[in-house]
């Protein structure tokens, strides 16, 4: 009889963790105390902004930028999350990609040193305020820390198995929520002190002027199109004379075989015009005339 209502007591105790953790919740979703034992309203409480920004700046040279914006960004107290940089070619003059984590607090001073590399093309920033959710959050792991700490208490008094088990089983899921909802805790709190800023630095690709300003001009210009032409016009070649070749042999072959043919065929009529008449059977052949 003492160990069934052991039993009950337990699994009521435990009930009553649960219930008092969702108080908890409830309590805390209100407002949070303050010193003087007053709520603290929604409007006291310091808003949460998670902003990310995208920024493309026209630069002379982008190996030389990007080793600047590094430094900037690194000299506020921030880190490069990835780089993506393209060497120059014929058309381009290369460019670069970066992905910076920028202190909230900094990123308006680093935008101006970024728009000092060169000139400035684009730049755009967003901000989500996530106030609630990172509040709601830390509610959550308020109450479910104060459950764990309850069914801890719980656990060092209970005296048979099954409680043990139904406590421990609890214990475990609690923990195990509880440490989810502080990484997403974290996430937010990165995210929110630690802005996110895509930065490119392109060069302009470095072509000859569409208008030529004096005679000399006109004449480099028309040159340079003459060479792009033929060296055009050479590439070309040397891409379809491979396949000239090949079709100028099958060409030639099937001209053999059409010539070949063509013998045969005259030859047969001419042998057979010259040929003599066989004699048939029976009758002698025709004696030659003899000539006086």
């Amino acid at each position: 009889m003492s160990d069934t209502s052991t039993s009950e007591s337990q699994e009521f105790l435990v009930d009553q963790v649960d219930a008092g953790s969702s108080g908890d919740s409830t309590v805390l979703d209100q407002g949070a105390p303050a010193a003087d034992g007053a709520l603290v309203s929604e409007s006291d409480i310091s808003r949460e902004v998670i902003t990310t920004g995208y920024m493309s700046v026209i630069v002379k040279t982008p190996a030389e930028a990007t080793a600047e914006a590094i430094r900037i960004t690194e000299s506020v107290g921030g880190r490069v999350d990835a780089r993506n940089e393209y060497a120059p070619s014929e058309h381009s003059g290369g460019s670069s990609t970066l992905t910076l984590r920028i202190p909230a607090s900094d990123l308006t001073a680093t935008l101006d040193k970024f728009t000092d590399l060169g000139e400035l093309q684009e730049v755009s920033t967003n901000a989500v305020d996530v106030t609630m959710q990172s509040q709601d959050l830390e509610a959550r792991i308020t109450a479910l820390e104060a459950s764990v700490d309850r069914l801890l208490a719980l656990l060092t008094t209970a005296d048979d198995t099954d409680t043990l088990i139904q406590l421990e089983t609890a214990i475990s899921s609690r923990q195990g929520e509880l440490e989810s909802l502080k990484s997403q805790k974290r996430y937010f709190d990165d995210q929110v002190a630690m802005s996110t800023l895509t930065l490119s630095l392109v060069s302009e690709a470095e072509a000859p002027s569409v208008e030529p300003g004096n005679f000399f001009d006109g004449l480099s210009a028309g040159w340079a199109a003459l060479v792009a032409f033929f060296s055009g016009l050479l590439v070309l070649v040397g891409v379809l004379l491979p396949w000239i070749i090949f079709l100028a042999i099958i060409a030639a072959i099937i001209v053999m075989i059409v010539r070949f043919a063509l013998r045969s065929r005259r030859v047969s009529p001419v042998s057979a015009t010259t040929l003599p008449a066989a004699p048939e059977s029976g009758e002698e052949p025709a004696e030659e005339p003899k000539v006086d």
